[in-house]
């Protein structure tokens, strides 16, 4: 069967950039419609470094599960991880693939909160083989969380891949590769220098 890429993104960071971004422009333009300049000047910057930090946080963050890999997108740092040198799936605090003697965590999948077991159904259980662990799955694996959902599509097409002898940790061409997001820390502390120097104004 031919493998299907698939993204993962919560709905919860995407709501939360949608609104936080709007208070920003809502507070922009009060600052437009009364004529205030000088506070514009001042503390539009902020708001600035809110939406943008906030975008930079909820909604850029994912998880790219793709046919050579997987590709953890956080928030200054992105992970290329080829399937072949992936070694262990895990989900105990977020959806965490080890790799290349690496831990790599993604931003975009932690795990249920302390209330997921008592919002669990039947469905939410059917996770893949390697999921179990001394006979029991973790909460962070159920289907119906973050990582539970992004971790059960990489671990069955893992899985058909070890079974079919092809993962090779060992393999230079296995090892994960890391992107710094230089872009993103530039404009981070851009508009921090932005803010402080509004402040002395």
């Amino acid at each position: 069967m031919r493998f299907q890429p698939v993204v993962f993104r919560p709905l919860f960071g995407r709501v939360l950039t949608v609104v936080m971004t709007a208070l920003a422009f809502a507070g922009l333009g009060g600052f437009v419609v009364t004529g205030d300049i000088d506070g514009l000047v001042r503390y539009g910057w902020w708001l600035g470094l809110m939406a943008y930090g906030t975008a930079l946080l909820f909604w850029l963050p994912k998880v790219d599960v793709r046919e050579d890999g997987v590709v953890v997108r956080n928030p200054f740092v992105s992970w290329h991880l080829p399937w072949e040198g992936i070694q262990l799936i895990d989900t105990k605090w977020a959806l965490t693939l080890r790799a290349g003697g690496r831990r790599i965590e993604a931003w975009a999948a932690p795990a249920g909160s302390r209330w997921t077991p008592m919002t669990l159904g039947r469905d939410d259980l059917r996770v893949s083989e390697s999921a179990h662990v001394a006979g029991s799955i973790r909460p962070g694996d159920a289907l119906n969380t973050d990582s539970g959902a992004a971790a059960n599509v990489i671990r069955r097409h893992w899985e058909e891949l070890r079974d079919d002898g092809l993962l090779r940790p060992e393999a230079p061409e296995a090892q994960p590769r890391r992107t710094v997001h230089v872009l993103e820390i530039g404009v981070v502390v851009g508009l921090v220098a932005l803010c402080l120097a509004g402040l002395v104004l």
